[in-house]
């Protein structure tokens, strides 16, 4: 199998844990923007990632990639047998892919104005070391009238919905393992793939291990929450 993909995407993320989670081996094609995108629409017929590649089969998105792999490799189950528990998890799968994945993409792109070390860390790996180097040392100055502007495209009101929402999944996760039932769940991968894009585990690398979006990232509420997360990431070999 191969995974086409960008590395910081939340929803390329999602696609690995479910790999990892069903203890698949695959290979990476790190997918270069503009022209690798061209040949990813060449093989699949759109330009988004993920999209996995299964022997003759070219599947596209993260929740068709999941539902493929639990029909195709049914055990360990990522979905459960009982109707209403399976019910709960694609509801909040759904929710994490819509609502959190919204919230944390723009409060995410918010950042980028004021913070270098998120703008240089989530540059393609292909990008010349030249520009790497001028984007992560733009003055503040410079940056100022961009965050001006994404502070109007990340309102305040969508920024303490977000920050409601990670509290209530705060308080869901506090002392239990997973979100729905006993085991893990499709719920919980989607999840923990969207937090991962608002403070970024080591796996995520140099220079964006340990980093994230200010406010959120270091919310003294939210710490239990990215406890939980590490903890599904230590369980599945990936924290």
């Amino acid at each position: 199998m191969q995974l086409h993909q960008f590395r910081h995407s939340a929803f390329c993320e999602k696609a690995r844990l479910v790999l990892a989670a069903k203890g698949l081996d695959y290979t990476i094609v790190e997918v270069t923007p503009g022209l690798g995108q061209l040949e990813l629409f060449r093989l699949s017929g759109q330009r988004q990632v993920p999209v996995l590649v299964d022997g003759s089969e070219v599947i596209a998105d993260s929740t068709a990639i999941a539902l493929h792999l639990e029909h195709k490799h049914p055990l360990p189950a990522l979905l459960p047998a009982d109707p209403v528990e399976r019910a709960r998890v694609l509801l909040l799968e759904d929710w994490a892919d819509t609502s959190l994945a919204s919230g944390a993409r723009l409060a995410l792109v918010q950042a980028l104005a004021s913070d270098p070390v998120l703008r240089a860390g989530l540059l393609p790996e292909a990008t010349p070391g030249p520009l790497r180097q001028l984007l992560s040392i733009l003055p503040g100055g410079v940056m100022a009238g961009v965050g001006d502007t994404l502070t109007g495209l990340v309102g305040v009101q969508e920024r303490q919905q977000l920050q409601s929402n990670l509290e209530h999944l705060a308080v869901l996760v506090a002392g239990r393992g997973y979100l729905v039932g006993e085991a893990l769940s499709l719920a919980d991968l989607a999840v923990v793939a969207h937090l991962s894009v608002l403070s970024f585990p080591s796996s995520a690398g140099a220079p964006l291990a340990g980093h994230g979006v200010s406010g959120v990232a270091d919310h003294p509420l939210l710490q239990p929450l990215f406890q939980w997360r590490d903890g599904i990431l230590d369980q599945l070999g990936r924290l």
